[in-house]
């Protein structure tokens, strides 16, 4: 907060701009130039699933935006008539729907004690972690898209089972069932699922237990087509259905078993290309976790900033928790965070395609 204004702004407002993914912005542009964007859009918006709107790439990305404005307009209303002043109003809303997690206070959302405010931005990254396409759906007059999709209903599952888990272990271990417990168990799973960042408690005084429920989440992320980082809910459980469907067919040789995600019949290219994001997600992960360690890091410390890192998350563990920063860090060890959030929050297989000929042509 002792920084000024226009500074706390610029990084409020780059968040914004990135927040759909910095290539969805560019397909409504390169098609112009006579550049495709067809194979980047569906690396990086609709998951492992096609989920266009419309038959048009530059019409996709206007419609998306479209929800994402107007989610931002939203939000910064409510924090401003909840209690924020309207500059970190504006702020915030600016880095909740892209999942960014800058805040204009040092001890980011703790800095209010408004529960208002609190479950405003809730609310928000909830939001930004679901698929814009259902958005898109639901302010068509189709509400009840949200509850015909099965990546929702997990979504939504997930935060309800760790939600209960981290209040009811912090309940039994720290005096007993309060709000205020409820609110941040709440707060801080949505954050990390979300990818978001925020912080209103430092989780590392919850124990260990719920720091590895949490590095879980920051592995899974939000839903494909969210704003949301990690690997994507929809991805992690074609994997969990890959992998079960490859066991019963150990049990039954001969049998011919498909793949189905609400209804639907997955291809085998697409759950090929779901594994082939997954490994190189891990091999990621383990070299950039390796590379921090050979700077004499602490195990649980590379850890966290790597899974942080490559899941575009902000606070980690040990000498990177949620109380703390990345200063500390050797210059070479920023560059490597840097690199694997970059290749993260591109969806890995959209800077690879950068790389490829074909996609200039």
């Amino acid at each position: 907060e002792s920084l000024p204004h226009g500074i706390l702004f610029w990084r409020s407002f780059i968040q914004w701009i990135g927040g759909m993914g910095i290539i969805v912005f560019t397909i409504a542009i390169l098609p112009l130039l006579g550049i495709g964007g067809v194979q980047m859009f569906k690396a990086e918006v609709p998951g492992p699933v096609s989920d266009k709107l419309r038959p048009r790439v530059k019409e996709t990305a206007k419609i998306l935006w479209l929800v994402y404005v107007g989610f931002t307009a939203l939000e910064t209303l409510l924090l401003g008539f909840g209690g924020m002043t309207w500059f970190d109003a504006i702020c915030h809303a600016f880095t909740t729907m892209p999942t960014g997690g800058f805040s204009t206070m040092n001890a980011s959302i703790a800095g209010w004690t408004s529960s208002v405010i609190h479950y405003i931005i809730i609310f928000f990254m909830l939001m930004a972690g679901i698929n814009f396409a259902l958005h898109f759906r639901a302010m068509s007059g189709d509400v009840k898209a949200y509850f015909r999709d099965y990546e929702f209903k997990i979504y939504i599952g997930i935060i309800l089972l760790v939600t209960v888990i981290i209040f009811t272990v912090v309940s039994l271990s720290d005096g007993g069932f309060t709000h205020v417990k409820f609110r941040d168990s709440l707060f801080q799973t949505v954050s990390i699922i979300t990818t978001t960042g925020y912080g209103t408690y430092d989780y590392e005084l919850w124990g260990y237990f719920i720091q590895f429920t949490l590095i879980g989440l920051m592995f899974i992320g939000a839903m494909g087509g969210s704003t949301g980082g990690g690997m994507k809910l929809i991805r992690v459980f074609l994997i969990v259905k890959h992998s079960l469907m490859e066991t019963r067919r150990l049990l039954h040789a001969r049998a011919i078993i498909p793949i189905r995600i609400g209804g639907r019949y997955i291809d085998e290219s697409i759950i090929r290309n779901t594994l082939g994001f997954f490994l190189f997600y891990v091999a990621i992960f383990a070299l950039t976790a390796a590379s921090l360690t050979a700077m004499n890091i602490d195990i649980t410390s590379a850890i966290g900033a790597a899974a942080s890192a490559v899941g575009n998350i902000g606070p980690a563990l040990g000498t990177f928790g949620p109380t703390d920063n990345y200063a500390l860090l050797p210059d070479i060890g920023k560059w490597i965070l840097s690199f694997a959030m970059l290749l993260g929050r591109l969806e890995i297989f959209t800077v690879l395609i950068l790389f490829s000929r074909t996609f200039w042509k």
